[in-house]
């Protein structure tokens, strides 16, 4: 643990950066948290908030990039630097000069690949065999600055919440690793290679999640794993709105969208090759495996044919 003249200041929302939070306090002082407020209209938890006020850490939840300047106007915060993973509000070159040592951003890519809101989901969409960690000094610009160290991990098969949890955990064995070498001067910021492409993911929107039979099965299968926590991956079976949540690739082919099933399995055409169905969730249903499904609706079937 990293001595009381050693605080960081804790910048991050949602669920990611609440486990990230409470691992933090295992191994860091942390002076102050800034997350995003809870909407009035809403009856939702607020992660970070709840995980703050269970440790006992002081909470501040500016709505905007305005009130985080105006914060930080009121100099009331000592640590020499900062830790930001999630947050989704812009930060100023004003908040990050605050800090001696600027801030650090856990970004989950192999930085500069998948630079932007979603990395975890892109580099499943885009078949990458390697993702990882970067911990990266943040800038004006988006996920441009200096790193202070990189790690990767294997993808695998695993779906995007496999996938994150990995990476919280790998995020969190990196900074208890390299920011107590940081502040004490050990290591120096280097730059992003120039030697990897640049790329950008972007934020994913509900229509993301609607399965298209005439793309590859190679393709809908990645899309099926990426999209696991959001936006879900859902079509129609027999006219039965679901979400599928795992399948198997299979070689064989067909009309796309044309469903073939028995008594304990069911294949989907794509447009080239199919996936066998092992699991999904109807609207409104627990998610069951595909010989419950059909059992339980197999009527259906017979109706809608």
């Amino acid at each position: 643990m990293i001595k009381k003249s050693k605080t960081v200041v804790f910048f991050g929302s949602g669920s990611v950066a609440a486990k990230s939070l409470e691992l933090l306090s295992n191994s860091f002082d942390i002076e102050a948290v800034i997350t995003k407020p809870k909407q009035s209209s809403s009856r939702d938890p607020v992660p970070v908030i709840d995980t703050a006020l269970k440790l006992g850490i002081k909470l501040f939840t500016p709505t905007n990039k305005n009130e985080l300047d105006e914060l930080f106007r009121e100099n009331i915060f000592t640590s020499e630097l900062g830790v930001l993973i999630d947050y989704g509000i812009i930060v100023s070159a004003k908040v990050i000069n605050h800090f001696r040592l600027g801030i650090i951003n856990s970004h989950f890519s192999l930085l500069p690949a998948w630079r932007g809101a979603d990395p975890i989901s892109f580099s499943i969409l885009s078949g990458d065999k390697l993702t990882g960690v970067s911990l990266m000094l943040i800038n004006t610009g988006i996920d441009e600055g200096n790193l202070i160290a990189q790690e990767e991990i294997q993808i695998k098969k695993l779906n995007s919440v496999e996938l994150t949890d990995s990476l919280i955990a790998l995020s969190n064995s990196m900074l208890k690793k390299y920011l107590p070498m940081y502040l004490s001067g050990e290591i120096a910021p280097y730059a992003q290679s120039s030697k990897v492409p640049v790329s950008y993911s972007r934020k994913l929107t509900k229509e993301d999640g609607r399965i298209d039979w005439n793309k590859p099965a190679e393709q809908i299968e990645r899309e099926i794993r990426a999209f696991t926590y959001w936006p879900k991956s859902f079509t129609k079976i027999y006219n039965i709105p679901v979400i599928i949540t795992a399948v198997n690739f299979n070689n064989s082919s067909g009309r796309p969208g044309s469903i073939s099933y028995d008594k304990k399995s069911m294949n989907i055409k794509c447009a080239t090759n199919s996936l066998d169905i092992l699991k999904l969730k109807p609207i409104g249903k627990p998610e069951m495996n595909i010989s419950s499904f059909i059992s339980g609706y197999k009527n259906r079937f017979l109706l809608s044919s």
